[in-house]
């Protein structure tokens, strides 16, 4: 039996947080590095339709420009360090090859922003896609070598960039594996996740763990090619 004092405290007690106590994210502006490549320009569509203010960073100023303003939905486009330092999140969305120099020619600009890391390290063959496995461990891991003074999340890796791209398709029907070592961080990139119709930010992880969500991206280019697909994943029981 509890006493009137126990009871009293409960009462005034701030509620337990849950996993799906989520910051607001509305007013935080988004950069994507690669932003003129397919999945950085799929991206930057869906969130700025979803209203978040986005900038598309490339190598070149006018080409960024170019593509911003086929996305419209006020999407800007800078070279790739301005879109760095006005950015409050930056999406990382090159090419493999060239994400170890983008990042390290980046680091001032990126310093004390939340970065998310979504770049697959891949190979091709004659047998399809594969996985290649990067000296740190993953892309992330990489990332959060490379530009120690950021907050280095990983997300957004098995998302289809025709889906993405498509304006006939209103819903993403998906879920983002989201990891990082940081909860303020890795909570803000889930909630960025949810503000695109049918996608979710899920937490999988410290980034420890990212390569095997890097990789598994070989697995859903197989799948997609035997079934003429544009496949995701959905996690149960959450």
């Amino acid at each position: 039996m509890s006493t009137p004092d126990a009871a009293s405290a409960g009462a005034g007690a701030t509620p337990a947080r849950t996993p799906f106590d989520l910051p607001d994210v509305s007013g935080l502006v988004v950069g994507v590095l690669g932003g003129t490549g397919p999945q950085g320009r799929g991206l930057a569509y869906r969130l700025a339709k979803a209203g978040q203010q986005v900038i598309i960073g490339s190598r070149s100023a006018e080409r960024a420009a170019a593509a911003a303003a086929e996305l419209g939905h006020g999407v800007e486009g800078a070279d790739n360090a301005s879109t760095a330092a006005r950015a409050d999140i930056v999406i990382v969305a090159v090419p493999w090859e060239g994400h170890g120099e983008l990042l390290a020619a980046l680091r001032t600009e990126l310093a004390g922003k939340i970065v998310v890391d979504c770049v697959n390290p891949l190979g091709f063959d004659k047998q399809g896609a594969y996985a290649l496995k990067p000296e740190e461990g993953s892309a992330a891991q990489q990332a959060a070598a490379l530009l120690p003074e950021s907050r280095v999340t990983a997300a957004f890796h098995h998302l289809s960039a025709v889906l993405l791209e498509d304006r006939e398709v209103e819903e993403i029907d998906i879920d983002v594996l989201v990891l990082g070592e940081e909860r303020a961080a890795t909570d803000t990139v889930q909630a960025l996740a949810n503000r695109i119709p049918g996608m979710r930010g899920v937490f999988a992880g410290r980034l420890r763990n990212a390569h095997q969500v890097e990789s598994l991206v070989a697995n859903l280019i197989s799948v997609n090619r035997r079934y003429k697909a544009h496949a995701g994943l959905r996690i149960t029981d959450v």
